[in-house]
């Protein structure tokens, strides 16, 4: 019998389960730290955002206030950059980085940066592929069902999930350059538009630098659980 639930390659899971909470630790810590250090500017992260848009010729995008921690995020398709309560009114080096970050992707869709293009290229597709993906892998793993090709061989529906999950680790690949690329823009302009001093701009360096361990993380756990299910498919197929 099939030990679908009972098998060693959860330990791929775990390892990549293990690296996003200590990368989520790391990001949650850091950003307190700095969240409590007062900019000596003064600027809010919405008022650091707006200047640094206007300074870089980006008269066309809206910042908005949006709720929750850390859910800032810039939509190209609305050109616009969503401050979370943390971000939004605060007055601290972190908050003001997490602006300048999501400054950065603004930048980034003015320059045509390609490899904003190509994530937002493939967000439709990713969403089916995290949600889809498993489920299909799961149910052909348990009913075996598969396809026999025109041109002879065999297609089984794990396969075909396999090929759906593997948009959204594409994703999470394509994720790594856009957020270094954000975050070494703002560091850039934070610098260069005298918003903050050299030291400052070192602390938010370690924020930002925190939070993009999250997305290495991510995409490191969506790498392994797609190993896994590599695996998974290629020993059922030898027990057949």
């Amino acid at each position: 019998m099939f030990g679908f639930y009972y098998d060693p390659t959860y330990i791929l899971v775990l390892i990549g389960a293990i690296l996003c909470i200590a990368a989520s630790s790391m990001v949650n810590s850091t950003y307190h730290k700095y969240s409590r250090v007062r900019a000596r500017s003064g600027m809010t992260g919405a008022e650091a955002a707006q200047r640094i848009l206007q300074m870089s010729g980006i008269h066309d995008v809206q910042i908005q206030h949006v709720q929750g921690e850390l859910t800032d995020h810039y939509d190209p398709s609305k050109k616009v950059l969503r401050l979370s309560d943390a971000v939004y009114d605060s007055r601290s080096v972190a908050a003001i980085g997490v602006a300048a970050h999501e400054c950065g992707h603004a930048l980034q869709h003015k320059v045509g940066y390609v490899p904003l293009k190509i994530r937002s290229a493939l967000v439709p597709a990713a969403n089916i592929g995290s949600k889809l993906g498993l489920p299909i892998v799961i149910l052909g793993l348990i009913l075996g069902i598969g396809f026999e090709l025109p041109g002879g061989g065999y297609f089984s529906l794990a396969q075909i999930g396999i090929w759906i999950f593997a948009i959204a680790v594409l994703f999470q690949v394509v994720t790594l350059p856009v957020e270094f690329n954000a975050s070494g823009r703002a560091l850039k302009m934070l610098g260069s538009y005298g918003i903050m001093t050299d030291d400052e701009v070192d602390d938010c360096k370690r924020v930002l630098g925190a939070a993009a361990l999250t997305y290495v993380a991510a995409a490191a756990s969506s790498i392994l659980q797609l190993l896994r299910l590599v695996i998974l498919t290629g020993n059922r197929r030898r027990d057949d």
